[in-house]
């Protein structure tokens, strides 16, 4: 390691999520890097403080624009993105706004696949239109379709791949590589995969956001976001989205907890996957299960992109059932060891129905439009036994449908 911490690229992904940035020598040869529970910092002199606010010396003097428990963790992000540099945000929404309120001005378009997270869809077309700023959705699974829709009003294409909450690939070189030809700046919501699974950097993105309170964090007990991309596009979030605009400061406290997190996130992100496809194969053999999105099955349409820009298929299993809501509903209610939550990525496993829940901010129109039906249900397999997450699958669909089958039989005579 050398004298400031700052590890080799070439050193394994685990080993930098580890150690990269932080050297105990340097503090009294602590193993884990103090927390910095201070809202300002004292300069030596007047002229120091004044050097520190120009940007004309390097240190700290507050924490809504850094900390050093949150620039340890900024580093190790950027670094495992392979990226230039990071800003961490409050929440994984704070993350986006920031970084979007950098970008754009009265008159900017913003285009972006019509599947997005409900906070997020809600933000573009309720909050950014009021401001004069125009959201195009477009197919970007179909990226001929974004080479007829950009144009010099384009400062941004936003996308999320897979999308919250059907699974929607999105070719990231392919979408970089044209709306570079009108020199937008490409987002990618890396939240589902994190850097161990796609770097979208790599792939042409300019920036990546995450809800770091998922698979980053790990263990659902924070709230937290990061921006993540190009020097100079962090500095802009930095000083004007975040300082400015959003005031989504992550507290020193979660910061730590996140460098944790990621101290595993090697070795929990290849047991979700491991589960994951174990519990897709049974759901796409269940005679109560018409369709399964998941993209480490060949049958589904997005596999071939994403086998070319993913290292493995993630732990989101979004899948749709027989019976349309009652049962849908039922099948949730049914679950004893699967927990009924929103979020994602935690220890647990845990399943929600988007159209009534995540997704809520979609009119039944756009729910119909992007792809979300009301027999979906979104389920994050967690750490448990995969034995057991499948026995507990097995068990409510038993339960559910014993008590909805002449429901379900009723309701095709009609039709």
């Amino acid at each position: 390691m050398s004298k400031n911490g700052v590890l080799d690229k070439s050193l394994g992904f685990s080993t930098r999520a580890i150690h990269q940035g932080h050297r105990a020598a340097d503090h009294h040869g602590a193993l884990n890097p103090p927390v910095y529970m201070s809202s300002t910092f004292a300069f030596e002199t007047a002229e120091q403080g004044g050097e520190i606010f120009a940007g004309e010396r390097e240190g700290y003097f507050y924490t809504r624009i850094s900390n050093p428990t949150l620039g340890l963790l900024e580093t190790r992000l950027a670094d495992l993105e392979g990226a230039e540099a990071a800003v961490c945000a409050s929440s994984g929404m704070g993350a986006i706004c920031s970084a979007i309120w950098s970008l754009v001005e009265p008159g900017d378009e913003i285009i972006t696949d019509g599947t997005l997270y409900g906070c997020t869809f809600s933000f573009f077309r309720e909050s950014l239109q009021k401001f004069g700023i125009t959201i195009t959705h477009v197919d970007l699974t179909r990226p001929e379709m974004l080479t007829s829709a950009v144009s010099e009003k384009t400062k941004v294409v936003y996308f999320e791949t897979p999308a919250n909450p059907n699974m929607r690939i999105v070719d990231i070189e392919a979408v970089a590589k044209i709306a570079h030809t009108v020199d937008a700046t490409v987002v990618v919501d890396n939240t589902y995969c994190t850097p161990y699974l796609q770097q979208p950097i790599a792939l042409g993105a300019d920036l990546v956001v995450h809800s770091a309170t998922k698979y980053l964090g790990g263990h659902g007990d924070l709230i937290a976001g990061a921006v993540i991309g190009h020097a100079d596009l962090i500095h802009q979030v930095r000083l004007v989205g975040l300082k400015d605009m959003t005031g989504a400061v992550l507290s020193a406290q979660d910061a730590n907890l996140i460098l944790r997190g990621i101290k595993t996130l090697e070795l929990r992100m290849e047991r979700h996957c491991d589960s994951a496809e174990i519990v897709a194969a049974y759901l796409e053999s269940h005679p109560r299960v018409t369709k399964v999105y998941y993209p480490g099955l060949e049958s589904y349409e997005g596999h071939a992109v994403a086998k070319k820009q993913m290292a493995r298929f993630g732990g989101m299993i979004p899948f749709e059932i027989e019976g349309g809501l009652p049962a849908a509903k039922k099948l949730l209610n049914s679950l004893d060891l699967i927990t009924l939550a929103v979020s994602l990525g935690d220890a647990e496993t845990l399943i929600q129905h988007p159209a009534s829940m995540t997704h809520s901010t979609y009119s039944a129109e756009e729910l119909a439009e992007y792809h979300i039906s009301e027999d979906l249900v979104r389920l994050s397999v967690g750490l448990e036994a995969v034995e057991d997450i499948i026995a507990d699958l097995e068990n409510a669909f038993n339960a559910a449908y014993d008590a909805t089958t002449v429901d379900f039989e009723n309701q095709r005579r009609r039709a």
